[in-house]
């Protein structure tokens, strides 16, 4: 399968397990905005580290060599898709990323922008520069904050290099 026809199946996939991924009510706007960040004393690795819900996301970063590149990272946001995020797109086509080492990588640095970005506080879409060089847009929509479609918890990590929000699907850059 090509990489572009890979891609479009995933992002197929996973647009249909979008309402399901959030099982939480919706919080309003202001709540959500309002809601207090969770400190964490080591860098965003380590957070994902210690989350069970991210032991996927930290078996792909560990494939794709990124650990270290993440871990030392400064004033970074990192998108983290949950277990059930990776789990929602097919064993075939996640097991197709998890083999390419250039797609995963390019998919895993498109979940990271530069600076600490809460996408919580804009009604509006708003766009930031991922570290592949495109973009992700924040908006408040169906009563959810959301990067792209994702929906994003409330409650935000801030870690000693960064913030980490957690995604309930998983970002598909455009290669």
């Amino acid at each position: 399968m090509k990489l572009k026809n890979l891609m479009m199946a995933a992002t197929a996939s996973v647009a249909l397990t979008l309402g399901a991924a959030s099982q939480a009510a919706p919080v309003g706007f202001a709540e959500c905005v309002s809601e207090s960040f969770v400190s964490f004393p080591g860098n965003v690795v380590e957070a994902a580290v210690n989350a069970p819900e991210l032991s996927t996301l930290v078996t792909a970063l560990t494939e794709a060599g990124l650990v270290d590149t993440l871990a030392n990272a400064e004033d970074i946001t990192v998108y983290a898709p949950t277990n059930d995020a990776f789990a929602a797109i097919p064993a075939d086509i996640l097991n197709a990323i998890l083999a390419d080492v250039d797609l995963l990588t390019n998919i895993l640095i498109y979940h990271v922008t530069q600076g600490i970005n809460d996408p919580r506080s804009f009604v509006h879409p708003v766009r930031r520069n991922t570290l592949l060089d495109q973009q992700v847009y924040y908006a408040y929509n169906n009563g959810e904050a959301r990067v792209n479609n994702a929906a994003v918890e409330c409650t935000g990590v801030n870690a000693t290099n960064g913030r980490i929000w957690i995604l309930g699907s998983v970002l598909f850059p455009n290669l």
